[in-house]
């Protein structure tokens, strides 16, 4: 893919720099990470080794230690320029952290120049890792989902079209074709992402309820739903607790999350009913059912399809630290979206349609702080 996405440019920079930090790029599943580090390899004018461990048996360690002695070879034979090596999905190797540490020290009190680009599709376990083992010695480069204005550059997509197939640039060219569109992102996205990022790397003792639960949150995706609600809803869903935590795992995942209320306190927060949200719009369409047709005929559908498309832009933004995302509601008074960033506050009501009214909902939340921008 020709077009270059702004991370690329940034990790590029981050490598030229002469102090040496491992640069984990992380994000979801389909989202260009595979793609930009090859894009970056390219222009690094390094040798460069790129090697996955997205394999169906989950690699040891001694894979890592391989790949990395590859590399190694490539800085020798450029007479200690240094290389590259890209490793895709570290985080289904065990113990990978613990191993990237030990090479990468021995590199460093050897004065070896190899550089470490770490890509990681489950932003959670990435995280454990890092934390673990890792600390003082790397980068995060988040990589979101994609933008409306990046898939109108790099497939002349208009707004419906975006509102409708969302943003993973794989499925793009399978856009004409309805059908296979919609099954290759239950089948090679959201499986993959379930099966593989979530259940397969975390303890899930109750599979088929976090399967179900995400049916459930990217059906309700714009809306506010009790997790007693929820469980009215779902069989055998066991307690608020496995709930909550089912929901946090998708987050990491990059798939879905819920928000909470805003509020003053984060204990409060915390305790609040969750708002569902999808990091994707195509997550809602492809299990719809309907054409791009019939849902732009559907005004209920759209609309909460075109809130869930701000939502989406800004919970990717949140995953990014640009800001803290939470919902407001107090009786019949809403805000759909509130991005807080240091004492800042911007609250967000999100409308498709052309009607002008008043928003209650704003007037209400903004007498609450003078520093608020509705």
């Amino acid at each position: 893919m020709a077009f270059l996405r702004p991370q690329a440019s940034e990790l590029v920079q981050r490598l030229q720099e002469p102090r040496r930090f491992i640069q984990v790029v992380s994000g979801a599943r389909q989202v260009g990470k595979t793609t930009l580090a090859l894009q970056v390899a390219e222009r690094s004018n390094l040798p460069y080794h790129v090697a996955s461990a997205d394999e169906p048996t989950l690699r040891g360690a001694g894979w890592i230690e391989s790949q990395w002695e590859e590399a190694r070879l490539l800085a020798d034979s450029r007479l200690r320029k240094g290389s590259l090596l890209v490793l895709d999905e570290v985080q289904k190797v065990p113990q990978w952290a613990a191993t990237v540490k030990h090479l990468w020290d021995e590199d460093t009190r050897e004065k070896r120049a190899v550089k470490a680009v770490l890509l990681g599709s489950a932003p959670l376990l990435i995280g454990r890792g890092l934390a673990e083992s890792l600390a003082g010695r790397f980068e995060i480069l988040q990589m979101p989902h994609w933008s409306f204005s990046e898939m109108q550059a790099a497939f002349g997509w208009d707004l419906n079209q975006y509102l409708f197939y969302g943003a993973y640039p794989g499925a793009a060219p399978l856009a004409k074709q309805p059908f296979r569109w919609s099954r290759y992102i239950i089948d090679s996205l959201i499986e993959t992402t379930v099966a593989r990022d979530v259940l397969l790397l975390s303890r899930v003792d109750k599979p088929a309820l976090l399967r179900r639960l995400f049916e459930l949150g990217c059906a309700y995706s714009g809306q506010i739903l009790s997790y007693t609600k929820m469980m009215g809803q779902l069989q055998d869903a066991g307690n608020t607790t496995t709930l909550a935590h089912y929901l946090d795992l998708l987050a990491g995942a990059g798939v879905l999350t819920g928000l909470h209320k805003y509020a003053g306190d984060t204990a409060r927060r915390r305790g609040s009913s969750p708002k569902f949200q999808v990091f994707n719009t195509a997550l809602i369409t492809a299990q719809s059912g309907l054409t791009q047709k019939e849902a732009l005929a559907d005004r209920e559908f759209w609309g909460r399809l075109t809130e869930s498309a701000v939502g989406a832009h800004l919970v990717n933004a949140a995953v990014g630290g640009e800001c803290e995302l939470f919902y407001w509601r107090e009786r019949n008074r809403e805000v759909d979206f509130v991005a807080s960033r240091g004492k800042k506050l911007m609250a967000i009501k999100v409308k498709s349609g052309r009607t002008t009214t008043s928003y209650p909902g704003l007037e209400s939340f903004a007498k609450l702080s003078t520093q608020v921008a509705c």
